[in-house]
């Protein structure tokens, strides 16, 4: 597997390399911005690339998540609707409202087709890991409330699209 998806032979996959060697479902290539974020996940020595051992683990963590998505698309249409991401959210221990669910749908969903693919589930779980992440370290009473600054936000430096809906675009309660 890895060397087809090195297609320059140089021992080091890039975000792009990783791209164009990932389908999902229906046979579209993989969201630039969930390669990019799993080659920065996977890439231990900060070159901006991954080489042949973190290529594997990449690979393993790809397989998991596959038979993970595979499993909570009960209709198995090769996408994730709002209610069973609701389910997987709930499997993984999050209690979000349903509105919250439908927000990740709108900000996932790059075709507007009010599902997600698989490539836009990884980075919707790994992004709200990411921010839960970030929300337990500010919750250091364990209540569930943070107060957060604006220049935390502003500086913090996500790249997120999740973030700028639910800090600076989008006003729902997301707990009710």
């Amino acid at each position: 597997v890895k060397q087809a998806v090195d297609e320059d032979c140089n021992g080091k996959i890039t975000a792009q390399e990783l791209q164009t060697s990932l389908m999902n479902n229906n046979c579209t290539p993989f969201n630039s911005e969930t390669c990019r974020l799993m080659v920065g996940m996977f890439d231990v020595d900060r070159n901006g690339t991954i080489d042949i051992y973190e290529f594997s683990s990449l690979w393993k963590y790809i397989q998991e998540w596959r038979a993970c998505f595979d499993s909570f698309d009960t209709d198995r249409s090769g996408t994730i609707d709002v209610h069973e991401l609701n389910n997987a959210f709930k499997t993984f221990g999050y209690n979000l409202s349903q509105n919250f669910c439908q927000l990740c749908i709108r900000v996932f969903d790059r075709k507007g087709h009010s599902s997600i693919k698989f490539d836009d589930f990884i980075q919707c779980c790994v992004m709200l890991k990411v921010l839960s992440a970030k929300f337990m370290q500010k919750d250091v009473q364990k209540t569930g409330v943070i107060r957060v600054y604006y220049e935390e936000v502003s500086e913090d430096g996500y790249e997120s699209r999740l973030r700028t809906h639910v800090f600076c675009g989008d006003s729902h309660d997301y707990n009710s």
